[in-house]
Parts: structure tokens; C-alpha cells; sequence
């Protein structure tokens, strides 16, 4: 082979790589984000309740630049429209890890989840439009499996990074890789590639009144852990005008004739029945990714490197998953065993998870880690395969356009109806073990008496050590209902899980 042949393929295959890792970075760095969240509160000397809107703004910056995708794309072309967003992604991160107070991490995630929401759809509608049918399988290959392996590195180096030099430094770790893809997107894409014939007709309304929905229908999901008690009608307030202006602008939209969303073109039935197999699948993963962390490191007393290794460990097990998938997919005759069974090992997990008694060693949890680690792409990669079949090259881009935007939904969503049953079932497990810890209770008086003993002997006077006895105690009732709430949420989600694999077996679209 010539000099110029061997770098022309070795261009190409950097061309393959590029769209994945777009899609492995923003994984990384939420996956690095949602593990460190709690360190990150620390940080910002910020309350639980007050984080929630930080969260909230990275969705809203990421699902309005989910709206824009196809306009942007289209006037600027994917060159230029891809290096901006990672401009606007660096430049996200580096305030974010600048920012000392709430509002400031909130105005910089707000940017950086502008810039973030470009890479999902771009990157996989550009997978379509620079290789011919003949080379999109090892394209498609390349994807998943970038995709796959940045996410599995995301828990263990949050983890790492926190533990070390801070959790500033989570969001610092991605600038060297961004950078280095700004730089690739510029050098690898063609210039021209995405650009229309025809000028984009540019609306300031539409962009208004998403903008307003998506803001109210996620304030609404980040509040909705703390106020579904305390305040009600606001948050039905919230959620309803968020749901009413979010109908109002798909109606627009569908009535408009150059639409930021193509909502028109998306009516096929399989492709719907794709969105609802989605949805189901993200309901699961972000419910369970909320979860874990929550239930190694406060519930069973594992160390923060430890939660994040068998984070990875998990991840791991969905990268070896993904290639043998990708291997053996074409030779399955069907594929809707296999997403019912992606299902089912949702629910084996949840299940084995239910059922660890306090004090489990670390590898214990490596059975349903795997089981979870399986679900995902048992189930989301042949949904991914056959929801835009039918849809053609025309209509794939809105296609995924409108899918990533349900996937930002979707999360919120998922991750607020999780944290509201964790937090009713905390209050409702401590509020039984608090009676059975009191003085009355002779198990507990016999520990109580036992521990103030302990503290005696270690030269405590008899007031101290009976303050940390009953300081050690209230720390065993938190961490025992952490516990049973963490253990009664995977019940649920194991319940949850096995109506999604009745619902793959029962649909008739997607085979």
C-alpha cells in the first residue's frame, strides 16, 4: 500500500472513532458528574434541595441545543456547529470547576449542557451521512464501542478524582479530551458536510416557548423530590404549565412549515413503539444509576473507590457486551427475546440487590453488577437497531433528533420518581426503627449500654461515652433505613422491570 493510501485509510478510521467518542465524552462527564454529585453539593457549600436546579440546568441547556441540532447543522454545517458546542462544552466545565457558590455552577452548567447536547445526535446522524452503506456496520461498531468504554471509566476516575486532588477536577478532566476532539472535528470533517441548499428560516417564538416548557417540565421534575409533600399545588402548577406549553409548541410545530422539530414525519408505528421501548429502557437504567451509588457508599459502608470500581465493573460488563452483541447480531433471528431477557436481568439485579444483608463484602455485588452491567445493552442496542428502520435516510436525523430529546426527559424523570420512593421509604423505615431504638427496647438498650461500655474503655468520661453511643446508634438507625429504603426501591424496580419485558413480548413492531 502507497504512503498516501495508508494515510487515507488511517484518516478514514479516525473519522469512524470520531463519532462515539463525541457521544463517550458527554457520557464521561455525566457519568463522572452523577457519581460525584454529592461531593460536589460539599463543594458549593449547597443544600440537596438547591442542587436539584443545577441538574436541572444542564437539561435545559441540553435539550434546547437538542431542538436547535437540526437548524444549526444545517446553517453552519456539522464542521463548525460540532467545534462551537465543544467550544461552549469546555468552556462549561472550566467555570464549573471555577464556580464557588450555586448560582455560579448553575449559569456554567446551563452553557455546558448547551454545548453537550449537540454531541449525542449529531454524532450518530453523522455515522449515516459520511459512510456508504457498505461501511456503516464497522462505523456503527466503532460507535458503540467508543461509547461503551468511555462510560466504563467514568465512576472509577470520578471516584479517583474526588479522593485526590478534588471535585473540581471532575469537570477539569474533560477539557484535554474535548480539546483534542475539537481539533479532530476541524481536521476530519468535511467542510460542507450538513449544510442545506436553502437558508434556515430563523423563528425566535418556537425557540421562546420550548425554552419555557422545558424549563417549567424540569423544575418541575428536579423539585418534585422535596415538594411533593411540603407543596403540592405548586409543583402541579409547575408540571402542568410546563406539560401545557410543551403541547403547545408540538402543535406549532406540527402545523409550521420549516419546523425546529420534524414531529410530522415521525408518525410511523415502529418508530413509536421504539420511543415507548426507550423510554422504558431509560426509566430502568437512570433509576438504577441513581440508586447504586446510594446504596454502596451509605448503605452497605463501602469506600468511595470501591463504589466507583464496581461502577466500572458493571460498565465493563456492558463493553464486553456490546462487542459480542455486535459480533453475533446479524445470525439472531429475532431480537425480541433478547430485549425481554435485557429485562429480566434488569430485574434479576434489582432483585439480587434486595436481598444483601448489611456488612456484604464488595464482591457479592458482582453477580447482579453483571446482570445490571447485561440489561442495558440486551436491551437498548437491538431497540437502537430496529426503531428507525422503517424511517429511511430522510427522516432518520429528526428521527434521532426527537429520540435524544425524550431521552433528556426521560432521565429527569426517571431520576425524580426515584428519589421521591427513596426518600418516603427513608422517612417511613426510620420513623419504625427510631421506636425500636429507644430506651424501652431492651435489644437496644443492651447495644446502648454495650457501646457506652466501649467508649468508657477507651478513656471516655461517663457523659462522653454515653453521647457517642447515642451519636453511634442514630448513625446505625440512618444507615439501617438507607438500607431497607434502598433494598424496597430495587424491589420495585425488579417489579418494574419484569412489566417491561411483558411489554417487549407483547408488541408487535419491533421483532
Amino acid at each position: 500500500m502507497s504512503e498516501a493510501g495508508a494515510g487515507h485509510g488511517t484518516r478514514r478510521r479516525l473519522l469512524m472513532i470520531l463519532p462515539g467518542a463525541l457521544v463517550g465524552l458527554e457520557f464521561l462527564e455525566n457519568g463522572m458528574f452523577v457519581f460525584a454529585a454529592s461531593h460536589i453539593v460539599g463543594g458549593i457549600d449547597a443544600a440537596p434541595r438547591e442542587f436539584a436546579q443545577v441538574q436541572a440546568a444542564y437539561a435545559v441547556g441540553s435539550m434546547l441545543m437538542i431542538v436547535l441540532q437540526q437548524s444549526f447543522a444545517r446553517h453552519f454545517g456539522y464542521r463548525r456547529y460540532l467545534c462551537g458546542a465543544l467550544a461552549l462544552f469546555m468552556a462549561g466545565a472550566a467555570a464549573s470547576a471555577a464556580a464557588g457558590g450555586l448560582a455560579a455552577l448553575t449559569a456554567a452548567r446551563l452553557v455546558q449542557g448547551f454545548g453537550g447536547g449537540a454531541l449525542f445526535t449529531s454524532a450518530r446522524v453523522l455515522v449515516n451521512m459520511l459512510f456508504p452503506a457498505t461501511e456503516r456496520p464497522r462505523a456503527l461498531k466503532y460507535f458503540m464501542l467508543v461509547l461503551f468504554g468511555l462510560s466504563a471509566a467514568a465512576p472509577i476516575l470520578a471516584a479517583a478524582l474526588v479522593d485526590g486532588p478534588g471535585w473540581a477536577w471532575v469537570f477539569l478532566a474533560v477539557l484535554p479530551p474535548a480539546a483534542v476532539l475539537l481539533v479532530a472535528c476541524w481536521r476530519l470533517l468535511p467542510d460542507a458536510v450538513g449544510r442545506g441548499a436553502a437558508p434556515v428560516r430563523w423563528d425566535a417564538a418556537p425557540l421562546l416557548l420550548v425554552a419555557a416548557a422545558l424549563t417549567l417540565v424540569q423544575l418541575a421534575l428536579s423539585e418534585a423530590r422535596y415538594d411533593v409533600s411540603s407543596d403540592p399545588l405548586q409543583l402541579a402548577a409547575l408540571a402542568g404549565g410546563g406539560a401545557l406549553l410543551l403541547a403547545g409548541f408540538l402543535i406549532h410545530q406540527w402545523r409550521h412549515a420549516e419546523p425546529l422539530l420534524r414531529v410530522r414525519e415521525l408518525g410511523h408505528p415502529a418508530y413509536a413503539t421504539g420511543l415507548v421501548l426507550y423510554f422504558l429502557h431509560y426509566l430502568l437504567s437512570n433509576a438504577t444509576a441513581y440508586v447504586f451509588p446510594i446504596y454502596a457508599e451509605r448503605s452497605l459502608g463501602m469506600p468511595l473507590l470501591t463504589t466507583g470500581w464496581l461502577n466500572t465493573f458493571s460498565a465493563l460488563v456492558s463493553l464486553g457486551g456490546a462487542w459480542v452483541y455486535v459480533k453475533t447480531s446479524r445470525r439472531l433471528p429475532g431480537k425480541k427475546p433478547v430485549m425481554a431477557a435485557g429485562a429480566l436481568l434488569a430485574a434479576l439485579a434489582a432483585w439480587g440487590f434486595s436481598r444483601m444483608p448489611p456488612g456484604v463484602p464488595p464482591q457479592a455485588l458482582l453477580l447482579p453488577l453483571a446482570a445490571k452491567g447485561l440489561f442495558g445493552v440486551m436491551l437498548v442496542l437491538p431497540v437502537a437497531g430496529l426503531t428507525f428502520r422503517e424511517l429511511g435516510e430522510e427522516r432518520f436525523a429528526p428521527g434521532y433528533q426527537s429520540k435524544n430529546l425524550m431521552r433528556q426527559l426521560a432521565g429527569s424523570f426517571s431520576t425524580a420518581i426515584a428519589a421521591i420512593a427513596l426518600q418516603d421509604r427513608q422517612f417511613a423505615n426510620a420513623s419504625q426503627l427510631a421506636g425500636l431504638a429507644g430506651p424501652g427496647h431492651a435489644p437496644a438498650a443492651d447495644w446502648l449500654a454495650d457501646a457506652q461500655a466501649g467508649f468508657a474503655a477507651q478513656g471516655l468520661e461517663p457523659a462522653q461515652a454515653h453521647a457517642a453511643a447515642l451519636a453511634a446508634l442514630a448513625r446505625l438507625v440512618e444507615q439501617q433505613s438507607q438500607l431497607l429504603s434502598c433494598e424496597d426501591l430495587y424491589r420495585t424496580i425488579a417489579l418494574v422491570a419484569c412489566a417491561v419485558a411483558a411489554v417487549v413480548l407483547l408488541q408487535r413492531r419491533l421483532r
